[in-house]
């Protein structure tokens, strides 16, 4: 069998094995919808055609998300590129900590907003202090409010996106911008931005697709504003599973919409050509002003980034039962710490989450590596339908998808390709596998989509066969993008909540669980010593992949 063949035949079988894991699921559920022991009915379908709510709610997710790319893009582009292309005091400090919401999980993060800006949070109370104010000065509730945490969260896309976009520019493409009398804005505009496409529109694709399924932050915040995932959610809630699944269905048909627009536009900044891999130096500024205000504002921006992570983990030490209506915590104690360590039921769920994480993050890197070889390099039949099938987990709800699992894999019917694996080990780690998919995928194909391929043409000239090629010149070329999409998997992966608190069992509960559970209980110190622990762990394996990254921002 020739070379060419097998890889059609590796690229098919990749699809399968693609299709059933994430297309069958959706369908099961899709089919629920249409479906009841009366037999088949679109009678869900009409109610959500004539229901004025739901239109409503189906364009609130859509206008949420588009506004979440336009303020992630703004914050998160303009930092990249003066973290990457210049030197100023503290960058490599700066770097670390603008990277840092992609630790926080939705529901912690939503949780330390909630207790830094909400009505009774520090910095609420704060103003009431210093202005002598009888009320809080706001209600952090409405569309503003969840626009304004998904920005805070969703920005680091289009920042390590970009960054390590920057990183894999070839400096000879700047300097012949530059002999031929492009200015610096013209050259931005004609040359950087086409060269970084692929990554712009990965981060793009990532934050509409996350917000569209974003629940925590609607859902805590957003008082009588209504998106599909709360809405989907409340009608679960009533009981009306096949409004729920259709519902999901036009969520989903949206998502994949988005997709396409995304694709479509990635593909035409292809045309860009290729980089050879080695970033231009950063340049120290200017004048004066710009070595003051620079620094100043990004430091500034970095502060407020920063605060939500200490409340957090000023909230970790406080003892359960000690802080009730002040407006600072009365006591402290380490207590909460060494009741996660010492007590082997509260560490267990930490244990089960990083192992998880971690095995969801390794395969999800190598899959996405295989379809990133077969659709670039092998240039395979299938090689649209495996980009697909990558960003399609990104499409729908957490919760959703976790539905669909669950559906697939609590019946044992082999020849239906179902088996039972709820209630197993195996259960989340294949949730979080398939989940990560769109957040590798797209990092390792826009890396892939911006190397020269006649660096590894020139490899196999010199003898080298495809392993060694991939091994020395092909591997080493991604670092960048691999750091960018297994450290944000891993975090997203260890810190999920929509999707285990459907599939996990008590044996497996994960982190995300045990912070839930003790919020129930009221002891917030252990909770945020949960999310403080889950964002240490996370920020070492950000840090970690920068080093193997090469070195990041020197």
């Amino acid at each position: 069998m020739s070379r060419g063949r097998g890889s059609q035949w590796l690229g098919a079988l990749v699809a399968v094995v693609l299709a059933w894991i994430v297309v069958y699921p959706l369908f099961l559920v899709f089919v629920e919808g249409i479906h009841t022991p009366g037999g088949w009915t679109l009678e869900a379908v009409g109610r959500f055609v004539r229901e004025r709510n739901e239109w409503g709610a189906l364009w609130a997710s859509c206008w949420i998300s588009l506004a979440s790319v336009a303020l992630s893009a703004l914050i998160g582009i303009p930092l990249a590129f003066l973290v990457a292309r210049y030197h100023f005091p503290g960058r490599r400090v700066i770097s670390g900590i603008l990277a840092l919401p992609a630790v926080l999980p939705p529901l912690v993060g939503v949780i330390a907003f909630l207790f830094l800006y909400g009505e009774t949070g520090f910095a609420a109370h704060l103003f009431q202090y210093v202005f002598h104010l009888e009320e809080a000065p706001w209600r952090l509730q409405g569309p503003g409010a969840v626009l304004l945490v998904h920005a805070y969260s969703m920005y680091v896309y289009f920042y390590l996106f970009t960054r390590a976009g920057l990183q894999r520019l070839d400096p000879s493409l700047l300097e012949a911008a530059a002999t031929l009398g492009a200015g610096r804005w013209r050259m931005l505009r004609r040359v950087v931005l086409p060269l970084l496409w692929p990554a712009l529109g990965g981060a793009g694709l990532l934050t509409f697709l996350t917000s569209l399924a974003s629940f925590s932050a609607p859902y805590i915040f957003g008082g009588g504003f209504r998106v599909m995932t709360t809405q989907i959610v409340s009608t679960r809630l009533n009981g009306d599973i096949p409004l729920a699944m259709v519902e999901t269905f036009a969520l989903t048909v949206v998502a994949l919409l988005g997709l396409a627009l995304l694709r479509h536009s990635s593909r035409n900044g292809d045309r860009s050509g290729g980089s050879k891999g080695v970033a231009p130096e950063p340049r120290r500024l200017r004048t004066g002003i710009s070595r003051f205000l620079v620094p100043t504002a990004v430091w500034c921006l970095a502060v407020f980034l920063i605060l939500p992570h200490l409340t957090l983990l000023l909230v970790s030490f406080v003892p359960r039962g000690t802080w009730t209506l002040e407006a600072v915590p009365p006591v402290y104690s380490v207590g909460n710490y060494f009741t996660l360590f010492q007590d082997p039921v509260r560490l267990r769920p930490m244990v089960t989450s990083l192992w998880m994480a971690t095995a969801a993050t390794v395969f999800a890197v190598a899959t996405a590596l295989v379809v990133a070889i077969l659709v670039l390099r092998r240039r395979v039949r299938v090689a649209a339908l495996l980009e697909t099938l990558l960003e399609v987990p990104w499409a729908v709800p957490g919760t959703v998808f976790a539905i669909a699992l669950a559906t697939m894999f609590s019946v044992n019917a082999p020849l239906a390709g179902r088996v039972i694996l709820v209630g197993t080990l195996v259960i989340l780690p294949l949730a979080y596998f398939v989940r990560s998919l769109p957040i590798t995928g797209r990092a390792i194909l826009a890396g892939f989509r911006q190397l020269d391929p006649s660096l590894e043409e020139a490899a196999a000239t010199l003898g080298a066969s495809r392993w060694r090629t991939l091994r020395r010149v092909t591997l080493p070329l991604l670092r960048p993008a691999i750091a960018a999409g297994a450290s944000l998997a891993f975090a997203t992966a260890f810190g999920d909540f929509l999707t285990s608190v459907i599939l996990y069992t008590y044996d497996t509960r994960p982190i995300s669980l045990e912070i839930l559970g003790s919020l129930r209980q009221s002891d917030v110190g252990v909770a945020a010593a949960y999310g403080v622990m889950l964002m240490l762990i996370s920020g070492i394996v950000f840090a970690l992949a920068g080093e193997r990254a090469g070195g990041g921002v020197a």
